[in-house]
């Protein structure tokens, strides 16, 4: 029986897979990439999908759709990789507001939130803007009521279960705990994006200076 559910088309040129949930997205996208099916351009693993696109003149969408719930899918799809480390100073302009939401002090707030392991559960939002769970759910705090024009580039910050880092400056209702130079997106770079669907992550503590 498959573990994934119903393929349905998305547009002319690509299928959506329901998953059901982020670590099931991460193992179809590991099969898929795995198989090296002719004309499929580009796998996309969210939260609870998986967004595959083809080439339609190079792969039959049909016959692409009944093979994808028939992949094997690996046991595990986490990177192996050593975590990427995300230096941070914790210095936002929100840390006091999280502590009196949650009851901790400062002090504690940056603790739980720089000891929890974190994985990429999927990007969006914004390029290279990556939700990543593991957040300890002691520091679960809805967004702003008012969201900030601009938020600068490298803002580290949490909202619901997620923690994130904002690779550029954008609008945005996070709640701010600190910042980091860690540069998240880079045009140059090949791919630009320093994190992907699976990736670990720790935030490590880094003085002000």
């Amino acid at each position: 029986m498959s573990e994934v559910g119903p393929v349905r088309r998305a547009g002319d040129a690509a299928l959506l897979v329901e998953t059901g949930e982020a670590a099931v997205s991460h193992r179809l996208d590991a099969a898929i990439r795995a198989a090296g099916i002719p004309g499929v351009v580009d796998v996309v693993p969210g939260e609870r999908t998986v967004l595959v696109t083809a080439d339609p003149a190079a792969c039959d969408l049909d016959r692409l759709a009944a093979r994808l719930p028939e992949l094997a899918l690996p046991e595990h799809a986490a990177d192996l990789a050593a975590p990427v480390e995300i230096p941070t100073v914790y210095d936002g302009a929100d840390l006091d507001e999280v502590a009196a939401l949650t009851g901790l002090s400062r002090d504690e707030v940056v603790a739980l939130h720089s000891g929890a392991p974190y994985t990429v559960a999927y990007l969006g939002f914004s390029p290279g803007f990556a939700y990543l769970t593991g957040l300890d759910p002691r520091l679960h705090v809805p967004r702003r009521d008012s969201p900030r024009t601009a938020v600068p580039t490298g803002s580290v910050a949490i909202a619901g279960p997620y923690s994130a880092v904002y690779p550029s400056r954008s609008p945005g209702g996070w709640r701010l705990l600190g910042r980091t130079d860690l540069p998240l997106w880079d045009v140059t770079r090949e791919p630009p994006s320093l994190l992907r669907p699976g990736t670990r992550v720790r935030f490590v503590v880094k003085d002000a200076r």
